[in-house]
């Protein structure tokens, strides 16, 4: 890399870098950019503590637990056609992988409050109505480890989070859509 640039958006919820890369000798620079996911994870205190009850079960039991399976295979004989061992240590991988999200997103978490129904935050549960359609939409605005079984769940970075975050039953907001600039309509809030 030849030169690289960070910029920092007042709002400190995204990281935007920039960065000047000569891919082959005797041509130009290439520009590469990217954003950065947004820093703080806006988390319930209800989500907060049933991530840090799995992390905490994962490190302690699931590792131990994994490491019998592991074993148990190895003694079964021949690694390379151990169908057993290959299947526990590919299960491994991905706790690691859901151990190493959770200690990333608990470290990064605020916790969050649902201050009454008038406008729409991270953590309400919104009712929405599409420009020109007759059923509405129910949204709980948050972080997919949020998630409830009744419940589709809309991230506050996304275009139509972003604009609902902030307002008010009875307002219609636009936002910007693959097929063009959508209007809804916020019918209800509650938490």
């Amino acid at each position: 890399m030849t030169g690289a640039v960070a910029e920092k958006s007042t709002d400190h919820s995204v990281v935007s870098v920039t960065a000047n890369v000569n891919l082959e000798a005797g041509r130009g620079p290439a520009v590469a950019s990217m954003l950065a996911v947004p820093e703080t994870y806006h988390l319930s205190q209800e989500a907060h503590d049933r991530l840090a009850a799995e992390h905490e079960n994962l490190v302690t039991h699931g590792r131990t637990d994994i490491a019998r399976k592991i074993q148990a295979a190895r003694e079964l004989g021949d690694l390379k056609e151990n169908g057993d061992y290959h299947a526990a240590k590919e299960e491994q991988g991905k706790m690691e992988g859901r151990i190493n999200h959770l200690a990333a997103l608990l470290l990064d978490a605020e916790i969050v409050e649902v201050d009454g129904n008038a406008t729409v935050q991270a953590g309400s549960v919104v009712t929405i109505l599409h420009e020109g359609d007759d059923s509405p939409e129910i949204y709980l605005i948050g972080s997919i480890e949020e998630r409830r079984e009744d419940l589709e769940v809309m991230s506050p970075g996304s275009p139509l989070g972003a604009a609902l975050i902030g307002r008010a039953v009875g307002d219609v907001v636009d936002f910007a859509a693959p097929g063009g600039i959508l209007k809804v309509e916020i019918v209800d809030i509650g938490s």
